[in-house]
């Protein structure tokens, strides 16, 4: 079991692999918008939470490097210096130093020191270059009023657990970072610290009242606190927000702030009121009030009355309202929910069984609550693909530069939610098909400007909800793919044949055979052969489909189809015999009857008439050599499988089912066409059929009927 300091840099190397993707985003986007101090506000408070919690967690190394680039953004925030192109490549190289200083902290390989120094004499090199020769100002500049007019003013609360010291925090460094915020007054109490015999000299037994006014606002606050939330009783209050008109300079009574922060009581502070002597004097003669409080709230009134007097606001911030969960739970309560599912099942099978109507109620009412608990359980681990698109801004800046190409990534759909298992998983593919996009399909600025293209290509990137699935497309307006060569170089490798026709999609999918490249020669980007056919087994692995379409000279377009989660899916229970099966319902289109006299008209073959046209099928039996009585009449559920309709012939279809997906043995894992299993509410096993695989693995012999 890992202690509380293991856990405190554990938390810390978590919020900061965070920051650092935030900070990413916020670089790529002040690229574009050079001047909003929105953004270099976010850099900076990105860098400076970095650094303060670094310090505190012992993460000295980081702390110092991240105070660099820290140091430079501060002066942009200032108006010191401009946003320029070196400085962003500069810090985009920081973060990506930092990262691997966090990695080398985790057990990885070290972080290369000269690399770090680099850029940190890459950054102040930078700084003389652009600061201005500045003189002493005789009055305020129109910024720093501008920085006074945005100050509000906070009374905080901080009163940490006695244990707070033993899991590596000191709270001296948090009122040291507060400081940094603005203008701050701080007051100890010490009512808390216990007679010397029962002092222990590892806890800490102070708490403190602060008046911080910041321009930085509540968000910067929490920041300092932020890894210590959970060990602290923390309040923080607006008790300012600069909406006071000019002239009113007064501020609340002593006895009315003493009452707001609970330290006396409204029937107190009425007695007191009617003696002679001065409020303060008396609360602390009677004992009612420490000492240190009437400081503290004597403090607050005076710095309020200062900050009004100069004019200062804040803006004001909402509380979070969101709590963090560790993936494992969330993972661990899905199994949760996918074994009630099963319970389920098997519950509403026994009430059926014995057609009794008060248990049947009770079944029935147990799977909607379970349908809502499932429901919900699935959307807690729902995360929002844009958290994946942003990673790829970085991407294509960085390879454009690389290939001398000018392209810009645009993005849609950021808000579309996925499973975070299926996210995670399609990081890899659509990384692949970015880069070969920027690589093989946008020409260079001159080529694209004798096509009459603007010399700027444009990569983009969708997604959208289509039923239980996710569209993801990836579309560019290069060159195109060029039917030809891909044909040519298909037969060069024994692909195919100069007598076999082929359709477009059938051309176009030619590309994700293993080692089939088209490319002219081999660049660090590709060339190799090696990274299409592992994006279709990749989506294929999802239980997803991928689609080309191109238009030569115009550019391609390649759609995803993702289910939304792996964990619990929606399927059509089939039955062989004894055997059972089910196939993904997204997938399936109609079923139909097949007789013994449709079988026999179609001489041998594995056609069946469907509305008129002759659609191909697979004999589930045949291809798991079940040998028992085929039936008379049997059904062909007739699936949508990489844009044809293919035919899976059983003796039964049962019905829909909520299949809760189970991983099979290390003995079961090479079998082509079942991607699972699940468990039926009588305890049967059921393989999760993989439509695509299947359809590959027939095609090898049967390659005349699904040509």
């Amino acid at each position: 079991m890992s202690t509380p300091q293991e856990q405190m840099i554990a938390t810390y190397r978590e919020e900061a692999t965070e920051l650092l993707s935030e900070l990413e985003t916020s670089l790529l986007e002040l690229e574009e918008n050079p001047q909003d101090n929105d953004l270099i506000n976010r850099v900076f408070r990105a860098m400076h939470t970095i650094k303060g919690s670094g310090a505190m967690f012992g993460f000295d190394d980081i702390a110092h490097f991240t105070h660099e680039v820290e140091t430079v953004f501060d002066q942009v925030r200032n108006g010191k210096m401009q946003v320029t192109r070196c400085l962003l490549d500069l810090t985009l190289q920081a973060r990506d130093q930092i990262t691997s200083m966090l990695e080398a902290s985790a057990g990885g390989p070290p972080a290369d020191e000269a690399n770090g120094q680099r850029i940190i004499s890459g950054l102040q090199e930078l700084q003389p270059q652009v600061a201005p020769i500045k003189t002493i100002p005789t009055e305020i500049s129109t910024a720093d009023k501008r920085n006074e007019v945005d100050k509000r003013s906070y009374r905080i609360r901080f009163k940490p657990i006695p244990e707070i010291m033993m899991g590596g925090t000191n709270p001296v460094s948090l009122l040291n970072e507060l400081r940094e915020l603005g203008s701050c007054e701080v007051v100890a109490h010490l009512d808390a610290v216990p007679a010397l015999e029962l002092l222990v000299p590892e806890h800490c037994f102070f708490y403190w009242d602060i008046v911080l006014s910041t321009t930085r606002g509540i968000e910067a606050i929490k920041d300092v606190f932020i890894f210590v939330e959970d060990d602290c009783e923390l309040n923080i209050s607006l008790i300012d927000d600069g909406s006071a008109p000019d002239d009113n300079l007064d501020y609340k009574k002593l006895g009315d702030i003493l009452v707001e922060r609970g330290d006396l009581s409204p029937v107190e502070m009425h007695k007191i009121v009617s003696m002679q002597k001065r409020f303060g004097e008396i609360l602390v003669e009677q004992g009612i009030v420490p000492a240190s409080k009437v400081q503290s709230a004597l403090a607050e009134q005076q710095q309020i009355r200062q900050i009004r007097q100069e004019r200062t606001t804040t803006p004001a911030a909402e509380a979070a309202l969101s709590i963090r969960v560790p993936a494992e739970r969330l993972d661990h309560l899905v199994n949760l929910v996918g074994e009630l599912v099963t319970v389920q099942a098997h519950l509403t099978q026994i009430a059926g069984n014995r057609n009794d109507n008060e248990i049947i109620a009770v079944a029935e009412e147990v799977e909607r609550l379970i349908s809502e608990l499932r429901d919900t359980t699935l959307n807690m681990r729902m995360l929002p693909i844009g958290s994946t698109f942003s990673k790829f801004k970085r991407l294509v800046r960085d390879l454009s530069a690389e290939l001398g190409k000018e392209i810009d990534l645009e993005t849609s759909g950021a808000e579309t939610e996925l499973d975070k298992t299926v996210i995670e998983k399609l990081n890899d593919p659509l990384v692949h098909l970015i880069r070969n996009s920027i690589d093989h399909g946008i020409e260079m600025p001159d080529i694209r400007k004798a096509a009459g293209k603007p010399s700027k290509g444009i990569v983009h990137l969708g997604a959208e909800h289509s039923g239980d699935s996710v569209l993801v497309t990836i579309r560019d307006d290069g060159a195109g793919l060029d039917k030809e060569r891909i044909r040519a170089k298909a037969i060069e490798r024994g692909l195919i044949t100069n007598n076999t026709e082929l359709g477009d999609k059938e051309t176009f999918n030619l590309i994700f055979s293993p080692g089939f490249s088209t490319a002219q020669k081999v660049t660090s980007v590709s060339g190799r052969g090696v990274g299409m056919d592992v994006v279709k087994k990749a989506i294929e692995a999802l239980r997803g489909t991928i689609d080309i379409s191109s238009e030569q000279g115009t550019g391609s377009v390649i759609t995803l189809k993702i289910p939304l989660t792996l964990a619990i899916i929606e399927t059509l229970l089939v039955r062989i015999d004894h055997n059972f099966f089910v196939l993904p319902l997204s997938m399936v289109e109609e079923c139909i009857e097949l007789t013994r006299a449709d079988i026999q008209a179609a001489h041998g073959r594995h056609l069946a008439h469907v509305r008129g046209e002759l659609t191909p099928y697979i004999n589930l039996r045949d291809e798991f050599e079940i040998t028992a009585n085929q039936p008379d009449i049997e059904q062909v559920v007739i699936l949508a499988v990489g844009g044809k309709r293919i035919g899976f012939v059983v003796d039964d279809v049962v019905g829909e089912h909520q299949t809760v997906i189970k991983t099979l043995g290390r003995l079961y894992r090479d079998v082509r066409g079942i991607s699972g299993a699940t468990i039926l509410g009588d305890g049967t096993v059921a393989l999760i059929l993989d439509p695509g695989l299947l359809v590959q693995s027939v095609a090898l012999t049967e390659q005349e009927q699904f040509g």
